[in-house]
């Protein structure tokens, strides 16, 4: 790196996680916040790299991104393939169905036809649903646009994400909210094995920010609703 820190990630309307980038360069969310504070405290320029989500690793291995920062979960297959650094926020799963749809369990939704991004881990939260059939999402940028639609015009029967960002789509006229399941998934920065360093300044930095209150107050601006789940008292 030379003064900038590249991050990867989709371009995609998911408050308050993030929302669609008007320019294509800047972006506002609970995510692009904590990025932005994070590039401020290592004195580097943050800039944003767009890209399929089934492409953001990889984007990292080749070096055109130096991270990916776009709610990935901290899973083994992941880990196999980047270094995490320690996680900036935890969430649950949640599943959306459309407006007066009855499911409300598991067991209700045999036949389902249900949405997730692939290889993530709200797929594999779908994969444990018995009889539903999966549909793998992530060869775009608005991933997460194309499963609203997707379950909007009927193609899937029900979707699959964090809860952060799905709970707000239920308070939505077209969707309800089916349940939520309790897997606090832990969310991290993905880095190259080989960049060790730079996961340590992410660590350090988010410590920091974390220990002084800064994580805390930008997850009370986007997410009041919801209790912010890292102790101050741990070291990452």
């Amino acid at each position: 790196m030379t003064g900038v820190l590249r991050l990867a990630c989709i371009d995609s309307a998911a408050p308050p996680l993030f929302n669609l980038s008007e320019d294509g360069l800047n972006r506002t969310g609970y995510e692009p916040e904590v990025a932005a504070l994070v590039a401020l405290e290592l004195g580097l320029r943050l800039e944003w790299i767009f890209t399929a989500w089934d492409n953001m690793i990889a984007a990292v291995h080749t070096g055109a991104a130096d991270a990916v920062w776009c709610g990935q979960g901290i899973t083994d297959e992941r880990m196999r393939q980047v270094d995490f650094t320690r996680p900036y926020a935890i969430f649950n799963e949640t599943v959306l169905v459309r407006a007066g749809d009855p499911a409300r369990a598991p067991e209700d939704m045999v036949g389902y036809r249900v949405g997730a991004i692939a290889n993530s881990t709200n797929m594999a939260l779908a994969l444990t649903i018995p009889g539903i059939i999966p549909v793998e999402f992530g060869a775009t940028t608005d991933v997460f646009g194309d499963m609203i639609e997707s379950l909007r015009s009927g193609e899937v029967d029900a979707f699959i994400d964090d809860d952060v960002v799905t709970v707000v789509l239920g308070a939505e006229p077209d969707f309800d909210v089916a349940f939520t399941a309790r897997t606090g998934n832990r969310w991290g920065v993905g880095l190259a094995k080989s960049n060790p360093s730079l996961r340590e300044d992410i660590d350090r930095v988010l410590d920091i920010l974390i220990t002084d209150g800064r994580l805390l107050a930008v997850w009370q601006k986007w997410m009041p609703d919801l209790p912010f789940p890292l102790d101050p008292r741990e070291n990452g």
